[in-house]
């Protein structure tokens, strides 16, 4: 860094001091910025020692001309003051302004008056002289600080800066408790608490909890113009700090937008803190500042090592070069250009991956409903505003604990007169009671209370109760429980976000993780408002991003809710007139006590699907299939009576934590809902004695019940038929009710595919820092939207209905069409995947230029029958025109570069034999078989591949099928003459302790007693099905005038459409699920027209663009207002 050619330099030097504690001024950085500073000709740099600073008055420290001192633990700020007011040195930092620094409450003051965001917060201060600024009342889920109140989750400071015990308070909605952050201790910095309650003692910040997607950004400056900006895990997420192979903190360089450069610029002159350290929270489009460290310089960085000794020594010489005579001038150097290279060949590029996935495995839902009249309940009603819409849903457990009061008080009136005016029939306040006090404790995730008003009372099913109807107004009350997600459901989800990793660029599926930790990942995750869905999008999250620890700070930072909005929620008591009328039909044709004739064929399978054929086959006669179905339940509840009556099974604990009792309550409510008092049986519960028998079925098997296999088979075959089609019996009207049911989401998912491609300067790794990074150009998005089972059929049938292609030209439509009809169950993590890929090499106008693929899995592997499981065409199969060349490449980019893969040593290559389009060939044990020899060859017997969880290929199968590192196990490969390992869960067992290693059983065999295998080791999980390609070679202009097609057809879904989504951007509900929103404003403008052309014109190679930033709406009259 020579600055002058001059023969010697002159006798004066400038002399800078560093003043600091020996662990700071001795520090990496620091002695690597200081031996930069010294290669200046005119700057000699001068360490004041520790003992000197501690011991010596400041008139015996050294002289220096520029001064370089800041606070850390232990370091006398006041003699620094003092000593700076001896000499008059030019100070890098000012000194005065390092004691604001040390209090939040002053950080937050100067922030606010320099304009920069923060989020909304308040102080309680405990300060005896000043009782007025400490009024704190603490609630369930909130708080309120001096009249402002803030919702879980909230973030509570110590008003200290040198305090790091911050702690963040979750809703019980949530699972409660509180992350506990601290300074760095070995591999932690932060830990989870199940407490819930504030602190008690002491002075602290109450702020909004931002959602940053889990990962914060660090900014240090070197003077107003100069910022260097890194990424990292934010500590709140699971406390895990991720370090590299030497042990330090993995960091990636990012770049600032210009709004956030300003930012940078503001701080730095607002503290007169040259160099400084402060943090930044991206969240809801906006950049917040939450705290600012003073004095701080990056780690591990040559880049940044170099451009802060530049700098510094520039400002030095430019201040005090004309005092002291030296002729200098600042050196100009061409402007640093951010190249960014693109991919090359005829690889593609993957740009966004959009999937709608089905929660996970979950306890059987339980319902209760009664009318109720009593006037508490209307008060109850009144009191949280059910008048307004006549309905009322009661989640919050203070609501619960009302009902439950209710219920306890109206029980207690009744024990003491029996002759008293309450109307409500005693078993079911006695059933309301039980449920509400199950647990011992309340969490809105298990339960909750819905209250619908009724004008003129519930109509009567029967004559008999005609009699007995009181005239008036009523509430029915629905009481809801059950439902919430397993430790299996668990298990699936996290493993197939593990899995999902694997769709991405970058070998085993650590392309995803640098994607996401460099913001060149964009990813949004939304769950409906059920608890197991919540629950399972935060499991997926875990393993998709590789996180540790709860699941709770993953849930309230990573999920986005999608409620109140339609998009993702669907009100199941107010069914379309179009529903209600194919429920009547379905119920009257079940009622028949006779065979099915062929004119039922036509009129319940009218779309000649395979699956529900064969299911009315089997049934023949349905009301003598509910006969023996009844009977079977009879047989069950007795035998499970004979088991209570055993003392041996006394303490028997089943599946969950549930009892026997509960085992019994379930079974009992249904014997008594099947068969109504007239004989007729009560279609509608079908789905629920199959879900119950599913669920012991799998989860408890170990109880050696008779029977239960052969009601196992005659429910599924009923609800394969009454399931599919309470959606719509023929394609008009399964297209009328999908519509219905997930219009916003498809207007979403086309957004999603049209905003992809747009030009904006966010989320992009800075490109001089990415050394190391294979592709710096390459940004994704990811979409991840989890739901129920009635999104994912209705859905399923607008692709499967709607017209998006013809079957009779297009062989591989055909081919998923007839995979689709042979699919009975859409069962749990049922995932429907829409991926877009950006060829290069073709004009940016052109139709070619974007790609779209449609892959589907229907979820969670079956309890039996899995060599009926119907065969696919595989994962991203060859297309016609190539199958005679070379194996098609997929449409990923070239991973050459990226280390091989390498598999476990198999004893003996085996293959599967290709059989009948709708047949999948039986696997062997608990694992996918995986085939390495030609699909002609012989299989010879039960050898499995087994993989990591990682599940990686090895190198000759990688040539076969031209997939990259893909996980193995969430891909189908049924093209290839190979199928994929599943996903396993060593690592969980060895975690959880689990025991129950056996001989290997076809996964999903189920032997009268022991558990299902699925995921090798792991009892009681069976494996996901792996993806299979409906269609590889789609064009987005195809897929945007489908979406567009379906959503315009008809104007009154059009309206709802544009209500809900208007609902979804225009509120807040983009913010995270918890958290308290305020409006969100697109850092672009504020109200964004529809493009001028076409949509799926790029109008800029891709390898400049980001899949983050504002949104840009394609529907016209909607104005968007965040960066989602």
């Amino acid at each position: 860094m020579e600055l002058e050619d001059k023969p010697s330099p002159p006798e004066r030097q400038i002399v800078v001091g560093i003043c600091a504690m020996t662990k700071k001024s001795k520090s990496k950085p620091m002695t690597q910025i200081l031996e930069r500073l010294c290669r200046f000709d005119y700057i000699e740099v001068v360490v004041f020692p520790e003992e000197v600073i501690l011991e010596e008055p400041v008139e015996k420290w050294p002289l220096c001309d520029c001064l370089i001192s800041f606070h850390s633990k232990g370091f006398p700020l006041d003699k620094a003051v003092e000593y700076a007011k001896l000499r008059n040195p030019l100070l890098i930092n000012d000194l005065n302004m390092q004691y604001f620094i040390q209090d939040r409450r002053e950080v937050y003051r100067i922030l606010q008056e320099e304009g920069i965001e923060l989020p909304r917060y308040a102080v309680l201060n405990r300060d005896p002289d000043h009782p007025e600024e400490c009024n704190l009342v603490e609630a369930e889920d909130h708080v309120e600080v001096n009249g402002e109140v803030f919702h879980k989750p909230f973030v509570e400071k110590p008003v200290c800066a040198e305090d790091h015990n911050v702690y963040i308070y979750y809703p019980t909605s949530a699972g409660g408790g509180s992350q506990r952050l601290f300074r760095k201790i070995g591999s932690r910095s932060s830990v989870y608490s199940p407490e819930s309650t504030v602190r008690k003692t002491g002075s602290y910040i109450y702020e909004e909890f931002m959602p940053t997607d889990g990962t914060d950004v660090k900014v240090y400056t070197v003077g107003p113009d100069y910022a260097h900006a890194e990424a990292r895990k934010s500590p709140a997420l699971d406390g895990k700090v991720e370090r590299d192979s030497e042990g330090k903190e993995i960091r990636y360089p990012v770049m600032l937008t210009s709004m956030e450069k300003l930012v940078a610029r503001k701080v730095c002159m607002a503290f007169k803190q040259t160099v400084c350290g402060f943090d930044l929270l991206r969240a809801n489009g906006h950049s917040f500042v939450c705290d600012v460290n003073g004095f701080s310089f990056v780690k591990n960085s040559m880049k940044y090592y170099d451009d802060c000794a530049k700098v510094l020594g520039n400002m030095v010489m430019r201040e005090l070069a004309p005092h002291f005579h030296i002729p200098w001038s600042i050196p100009m150097e061409a402007e640093d250009i951010p190249i960014v290279p693109t991919t090359s060949g005829s690889m593609m590029e993957l740009r966004c991956v959009i999937a709608i996935i089905r929660h996970g495995d979950r306890t059987p839902k339980q319902k209760m409903k009664m009318e109720v009249r009593h006037p508490r309940f209307f008060e109850l009603f009144e009191k949280y505003g059910g008048y307004k819409s006549g309905k009322l849903k009661l989640k919050k457990p203070k609501q619960l604990q009302e009902v439950l009061d209710i219920a306890r008080l109206l029980l207690l009136e009744l024990l003491q007169h029996n002759d008293c005016e309450i109307e409500e029939k005693k078993s079911k306040l006695e059933q309301l009671k039980a449920v509400l006090e199950m647990y011992g404790h309340f969490s809105g995730i298990n339960r909750k209370v819905q209250l619908t008003y009724l004008r003129n009372g519930q109509p009567k099913a029967s004559s008999e109760e005609e009699d007995s109807k009181k005239d008036g107004p009523s509430l029915l009350l629905v009481l809801k429980w059950g439902g919430e997600l397993t430790p299996a459901g668990r298990v699936q989800a996290e493993e197939l976000g593990r899995a999902f990793r694997c769709m991405y660029p970058g070998g085993q599926g650590c392309g995803l993780l640098r994607l996401h930790s460099t913001y060149r990942h964009d990813l949004k995750i939304y769950a409906s408002d059920e608890g197991r869905v919540q629950m399972t999008a935060a499991a997926f999250a875990k393993g998709l991003l590789a996180l540790e620890g709860e699941l709770t700070p993953i849930l309230v930072q990573m999920v986005k809710s999608a409620n109140m909005n339609g998009l993702l929620d669907s009100d199941s008591d107010s069914l379309t007139d179009c529903q209600q009328k194919v429920k009547a039909r379905l119920h009257e044709i079940m009622q028949k006590e006779e065979d099915f004739t062929e004119e039922d064929f036509q009129k319940l399978a009218p779309t000649c699907s395979p699956s529900l054929v064969n299911s009315m086959e089997m049934i023949e006669n349905p009301v003598r299939t509910c006969d023996k179905v009844y009977a079977l339940i009879q047989s069950l509840t007795s035998q499970i009576r004979r088991r209570l009556e055993d003392p041996k099974s006394a303490d028997l604990q089943l599946y969950h934590s549930e009892t026997l009792e509960l085992m019994l309550q379930r079974w009992s409510k249904l014997e008594r809902d099947f068969r109504m008092k007239s004989g007729r049986y009560d279609i509608s519960k079908i789905p629920d004695i199959y879900d119950c028998i599913k669920y012991d079925s799998q989860h408890n098997a170990s109880l050696g019940l008779h029977h239960t296999l052969e009601l196992f088979r005659l429910s599924r075959a009923l609800a394969d038929i009454v399931i599919p089609q309470e959606y719509g019996v023929s394609q008009e009207e399964k297209l009328d009710i999908a519509q219905a049911y997930c219009l916003p989401l498809m207007k979403k998912i086309q957004l999603d595919l049209q905003r992809t491609h747009e030009d904006e300067a966010v989320n992009k790794l800075h490109p001089l820092y990415s050394r190391g990074v294979m592709s710096p150009g390459r940004h994704v998005r990811t979409r991840l939207y989890f739901t129920s089972e009635s999104h994912v059929h209705s859905l399923l049938n607008v692709f499967r209905y709607g017209g998006l292609l013809d079957e009779a030209t297009d062989w591989q439509w055909r081919q998923a069409m007839d995979y689709l009809s042979a699919v009975s169950e859409l069962n749990y993590m049922t995932q429907i995947v829409i991926m877009l890929y950006e060829d290069n090499d073709k004009e940016p106008t052109s139709e070619e230029r974007f790609h779209v693929e449609l892959h589907f899995s229907p979820g969670v592997k079956g309890c039996e029958d899995e060599e009926n499981a119907p065969l696919g065409s595989g994962f991203r199969p060859a297309s016609s025109e190539n199958q005679d060349k070379k194996p098609n490449q997929g449409s990923l980019e070239d991973l050459s570069q990226d280390q091989p893969d390498q598999a476990l040593p198999v004893s003996e290559p085996i293959s599967i034999h290709r059989r009948s389009p709708m047949v999948r060939s039986r696997k062997t044990g608990s694992m996918e078989v995986l085939s390495e020899t030609s699909p002609t060859q012989t299989s010879r017997g039960p050898t499995h591949r087994l993989l990591h969880s990682c599940s990686r290929q090895s190198p000759e199968c990688k040539a076969a099928s031209g997939l990259g590192s893909l996980c193995s196990g969430l891909f189908s490969a049924s093209a290839f003459g190979v199928s994929y390992s599943a996903p396993n869960l060593r690592d969980y067992v060895r975690t959880h302790h689990l025991h129950h290693r056996k001989p290997p059983l076809s996964p999903g065999s189920l032997p009268s007693q022991g558990g299902v295998f699925g995921f090798e080791g792991c009892s009681m999980v069976p494996s996901i099905y792996p993806l299979e390609t409906l269609h590889n070679s789609l064009s987005l202009k195809q897929v945007d005038q489908f979406l567009h097609k379906v959503c315009e057809s008809s104007s009154e879904a059009h309206a709802k459409t544009m209500r809900a989504l208007s609902s979804l951007f225009d509120s807040q509900s983009q913010s995270s699920l918890y958290c308290p929103q305020e409006a969100l404003s697109s850092s672009s403008s504020s109200s964004l027209q529809p493009p001028s052309q076409p949509l799926w014109h790029g109008s800029f190679p891709s390898s400049t663009v980001s899949s983050a930033g504002p949104s840009s709406p394609l529907t016209e009259g909607m104005n968007f207002s965040f960066s989602e």
